[in-house]
């Protein structure tokens, strides 16, 4: 026979062993698929952000299926994808608080400035681990914005030293503050009319006027102000209890220093 020959019948014979051989594995094999998984995962907004505490939408929906998870821990998704959840799943949806992303810092480049020049890598990262940053204020908004490389949906940017979210496009999938080394980025329900204080220096006020004039003082007249006692002010921070606060804003009137804020107006 002509070699040419046999070696074309040798391989083709080893092609269709090889074959049957993965035919046989994909039915001996085989994993069966919940199609709900599937469709679960089609309804998800492919952020993969990790908010839902699942590696991904594909992971979530998984969970969703086969260990109960509910149905409206997609944030990004917000009630419409709790709704298409728990259409597939026939299960009620159960309520889906929207969340933003608020960054706790007003020390923009006129009220605050540079302990030094830093010319290395522009990631916030970087620069905190040289003396904390290069900031007067070492609690503030380094401004190298590894929040808005971080940010999926181009929600949070650098506008005049430090991050600002834009609050439409928000969805509060909490990347921001997890790559946040200062962690003064945090996830809050959306509140229409509730204050946050924008600052996170717990130096002495003395101190903390001389690092930013947008500081918090810890003066105390918020906490003095506020009808239902959701301010207190620790370590010369005021902090407000967002379940007590009725949204009556008398301390965003009472603060000297304009530091308390409701986002929402912003």
């Amino acid at each position: 026979m002509n070699p040419i020959i046999l070696a074309i019948i040798v391989v083709t014979v080893i092609g269709l062993i090889g074959a049957l051989i993965l035919v046989a594995a994909s039915i001996f094999m085989y994993v069966p698929v919940d199609e709900r998984v599937e469709k679960i995962t089609e309804a998800l907004p492919g952020a993969n952000c990790g908010a839902c505490g699942c590696a991904g939408c594909a992971d979530y929906a998984k969970a969703v299926v086969e260990d109960g998870a509910p149905c409206n821990k997609c944030v990004p998704g917000g009630a419409n994808a709790a709704a298409a959840i728990a259409e597939i799943m026939g299960v009620e949806a159960g309520s889906s608080t929207p969340m933003k992303a608020v960054v706790a810092c007003s020390g923009s480049c006129g009220k605050t400035g540079k302990r030094y020049e830093f010319e290395g890598i522009q990631s916030c990262q970087a620069v905190k681990g040289l003396y904390g940053g290069d900031g007067l204020c070492a609690y503030g908004c380094l401004g190298y914005g590894d929040c808005t490389r971080a940010c999926p949906f181009d929600a949070i940017h650098i506008v005049d030293g430090i991050a600002k979210v834009e609050r439409e496009k928000c969805v509060g999938c909490g990347a921001c503050a997890n790559v946040c080394p200062n962690h003064i980025i945090s996830i809050v329900p959306e509140h229409k009319r509730k204050p946050v204080v924008l600052c996170q220096n717990q130096d002495k006020g003395g101190d903390t006027r001389k690092a930013c004039t947008a500081g918090c003082i810890g003066c105390m007249k918020c906490a003095k102000a506020c009808p239902k006692g959701a301010i207190t002010v620790e370590n010369n921070l005021a902090h407000i209890d967002q379940d007590l606060c009725v949204g009556c804003q008398l301390c965003v009137k009472e603060c000297p220093v304009g530091v308390i804020h409701v986002p929402a107006n912003d």
